[in-house]
C-alpha cells in the first residue's frame, strides 16, 4: 500500500467512525503520512504535532531533522525544515497561507507547510525576504470532492501517488542548502518528473517541428507507444540537461558574493553545444512552455538552483566528470527504466586507466605499434562507442598532439 493509499484510508476511516473533531482528529494520518516519507531521506526527518510557543504562538507541527531529536531532547530548538498549520478540508489552503497567524510562524520558522489534508503548500521567502509560496501540491480542488476521492484510496494512490510522494519529499527537503553534485541532480530530476507527467499528459500538435528536430538531430524516429515515451522524455531531459548546463557557465562567470541571480529563460543564451541550443530554443518558448504547463516547474528548479552552496558544489563538481557526478545520477532518478534500458553507466576512472593502459600495451608489444599513436592504419571507436572518460584518457596518454582531422582510419584493429 503507498503512502497516499494509507494516508486517505486513514482519513477515511476516522471520517466514518463519527467520533472526529475538525482537523485535530486527522492529526495521527498527516503525521504518519510526513513520517513514513521522512524516514526515506537522508538525513532523516521527523514530524512532531503540537509543538510548544518559540514566540509566534503555537504551531500544529513542526519538522526536524534526524540529528535534532539523536540525543533525545530537542532542547528548544526549532523545527529546521519548518513549521506545520493544519485546518480542515473546508479552507482554501492559499487563504491560510496569508493569516497574521502562519506570517507570524514564517516570520520565526522561515517556511511553513500549510495543509487542509487535501492541499499542501509550502510557504518561505524569496529573494527579498517576502513571503513566498515555494511549492503546491493539490490532491482535490474541493472538499466535497476530496471526500469523494478519500472512498477510493487506491484509485488515488495510482493516479497521484508517485507525484503527491515526490512533491513531499522536496518539501522535507526544502530548506536545506544543495552542496553536493548528486543531491542537486535528484532535486532537478524530482522537477523533471513532474514535468515528464505533464508532457506525457498533454496532447502536442504544437511540439511537431521540435519532433522532427529530434529525429533528425539523433538519427532516429519516435515510433509506437515506446518510442512517444522515449520522445516525450528527451523533451523533458533536454530541457533540465540545458538549464543545468547553463547554470554550470553561469556560475563560473559570476561569484556567489555578486548579487546575480540566475535567469533559466535566458539559458538557451549560454548554451554551447548546438544540438541542445537548437532544441531548448524551440522548447523553451512561451507558447509551448504555457500549452504543457512546464513554466511554473521550471521557475521551482530554477529556485532550486538559487539554493546551492556554489562553492561547495564546484569544490565537488568536475566538468570533464559531470557523467559520473550529475548526468547518471539525474538519469538514475528521473527514469531509471530508460536509463537501463540505453546503458547509461559511470565506469570509474581506475578500470578505464586499465583499460587504456592494457590497449596500449598490446599495441606497443603484440602489434608493434610505434609510441606515437594513434598511428595512422589504425582505427579508434567513435565517441558514440566509447564512453568521454576513456576518450579523455587516451588524449592524456597522447605523446602528441591529435589534430583537427586525427589520425588516419583505413583498418580497423580489434
Amino acid at each position: 500500500m503507498g503512502a497516499l493509499e494509507t494516508y486517505l484510508s486513514d482519513l477515511r476511516d476516522i471520517k466514518l467512525s463519527g467520533e472526529g473533531v475538525s482537523e485535530l482528529s486527522y492529526y495521527p494520518a498527516l503525521r504518519q503520512l510526513l513520517e513514513e516519507i521522512g524516514s526515506g531521506l537522508k538525513p532523516k526527518v521527523r514530524c512532531f504535532m503540537n509543538l510548544k510557543d518559540h514566540g509566534a504562538g503555537l504551531p500544529d507541527g513542526g519538522l526536524f531533522t534526524a540529528d535534532q531529536v539523536r540525543k533525545g531532547t530537542l532542547g528548544g530548538q526549532k523545527p529546521a525544515r519548518g513549521a506545520i498549520e493544519v485546518k480542515p478540508p473546508s479552507h482554501e489552503a492559499a487563504t491560510v497561507a496569508t493569516t497574521g497567524q502562519v506570517l507570524g510562524y514564517l516570520e520565526t520558522y522561515r517556511q511553513v507547510l500549510v495543509t487542509t489534508l487535501r492541499e499542501f503548500l509550502l510557504l518561505g521567502l524569496d529573494e527579498l525576504g517576502k513571503p513566498a509560496v515555494l511549492e503546491r501540491y493539490v490532491i482535490a480542488p474541493s472538499e466535497s470532492e476530496f471526500w469523494a476521492l478519500v472512498n477510493h484510496p487506491r484509485r488515488a494512490e495510482q493516479e497521484q501517488g508517485e507525484r503527491l510522494l515526490e512533491f513531499l519529499r522536496r518539501v522535507l527537503l526544502s530548506g536545506a542548502a544543495l552542496a553536493s553534485p548528486q543531491d542537486l541532480a535528484w532535486f532537478l530530476a524530482s522537477y523533471a518528473r513532474e514535468a515528464r507527467f505533464l508532457a506525457e499528459a498533454a496532447d502536442l500538435p504544437a511540439l511537431v517541428s521540435v519532433r522532427r528536430s529530434l529525429e533528425d538531430a539523433l538519427g532516429v524516429k519516435f515510433e509506437g507507444e515506446k518510442g512517444e515515451h522515449f520522445f516525450r522524455s528527451t523533451l523533458v531531459q533536454t530541457l533540465f540537461y540545458g538549464l543545468f548546463a547553463s547554470w554550470v557557465i553561469w556560475s563560473r562567470e559570476h561569484d556567489p558574493g555578486d548579487g546575480a541571480v540566475f535567469d533559466w529563460q535566458k539559458a538557451a543564451w549560454t548554451l554551447r553545444v548546438p544540438v541542445v541550443r537548437a532544441l531548448f530554443e524551440q522548447i523553451a518558448t512561451p507558447s509551448r512552455l504555457g500549452s504543457l504547463g512546464l513554466a511554473p516547474v521550471l521557475n521551482r528548479a530554477a529556485a532550486a538552483l538559487h539554493r546551492v552552496d556554489r562553492r561547495a558544489f564546484f569544490a565537488r563538481f568536475e566538468q570533464h566528470h559531470a557523467v559520473q557526478y550529475f548526468y547518471e545520477p539525474f538519469l538514475e532518478a528521473f527514469d531509471p527504466a530508460l536509463r537501463k534500458e540505453l546503458g547509461v553507466w559511470y565506469t570509474p576512472p581506475e578500470i578505464v586507466e586499465y583499460m587504456v593502459a592494457r590497449v596500449d600495451t598490446v599495441l606497443r608489444e603484440e602489434l608493434n605499434v610505434s609510441a606515437a599513436w594513434p598511428t595512422p592504419g589504425y582505427m579508434c571507436s567513435t565517441p558514440a562507442v566509447v564512453p568521454a572518460p576513456i576518450w579523455w584518457r587516451y588524449w592524456r596518454r597522447s605523446p602528441r598532439p591529435w589534430t583537427k582531422r586525427g589520425p588516419t582510419l583505413s583498418r580497423r584493429a580489434t
